[in-house]
């Protein structure tokens, strides 16, 4: 069983302290308290990941956000697990995976957020935003009303996390076609018109999952070398905002990201 990490981190006013010790299970848990009505409630987040401390190139965080119950947890177990569970329950705060992608000679380690889609998380969830290079914005085909949120998820990502961000729009649960609220083309043209990258998925099937996370990491790190080298031609000091870059276990910031469209 490859070595991890497990993280314990508090909401502290408005950030989030962290420690981090060895653990040699694959799946650890992080408690971590919220501020609420009535004092601090403690929560629990799971943490999966490939090794945590294995040597890579570029760090890049993306989120997954949409209403409860579309299949955010399972689109993120399946892909950092290649698990689905059928009882799977609402997330309650947050939970987040490592997973190591390799893209042409580099080495890149995705952390993918899971945030709670109920409205009394949202105060918690939205300094999850912050840092992140890219987002998978999830809606349910068979829940009209997940898609119809979906402008009111943009808006907040806009908000907390700029404009600039790789977004992945995602028709989850494609399997139940039969039951179908909202057509392809529908949720496609919305993402040409937004300028968003676009595909449908079925955590249940595992249809499309890996192609999503691949496609939004791909393009982040296309984006990333581009400013890089842009920044080394003009020789000015590189300032990366939205990832990290790591070389010899020295991590410099990473780079504000711009948005990329593109649909399937």
């Amino acid at each position: 069983m490859k070595k991890g990490n497990f993280h314990t981190e508090k909401f502290d006013g408005d950030r989030w302290n962290n420690t981090i010790g060895p653990s040699l299970k694959m799946e650890a848990t992080m408690n971590f308290f919220s501020p609420g009505e009535g004092g601090d409630h403690l929560k629990r987040v799971i943490f999966m990941a490939d090794t945590f401390d294995e040597e890579c190139d570029y760090l890049f965080k993306a989120v997954l956000i949409g209403d409860s119950g579309v299949g955010k947890s399972n689109l993120l177990s399946r892909f950092a697990k290649d698990e689905f569970r059928l009882d799977s329950k609402p997330t309650i705060g947050v939970e987040f995976a490592y997973r190591n992608i390799k893209v042409g000679d580099k080495l890149i380690k995705a952390q993918i957020w899971d945030t709670a889609g109920q409205e009394r998380f949202r105060a918690i969830t939205s300094s999850y935003y912050r840092g992140a290079s890219g987002a998978v914005l999830v809606y349910d085909i068979t829940m009209r009303s997940s898609y119809e949120n979906v402008r009111k998820w943009l808006l907040e990502l806009r908000e907390f996390g700029g404009e600039e961000m790789v977004v992945v729009l995602v028709g989850n649960k494609c399997d139940l076609d039969q039951s179908r609220e909202v057509e392809k083309e529908e949720g496609k043209g919305y993402a040409e018109t937004e300028g968003l990258c676009f595909m449908e998925t079925s955590a249940l099937k595992n249809l499309n999952v890996e192609e999503v996370f691949l496609q939004m990491i791909t393009r982040i790190y296309h984006i990333t070398r581009q400013k890089n080298l842009a920044a080394k031609m003009d020789d000015k000091p590189i300032n990366l905002l939205n990832g990290k870059e790591i070389h010899l276990a020295d991590e410099v910031t990473a780079t504000k990201q711009a948005t990329s469209c593109c649909s399937r």
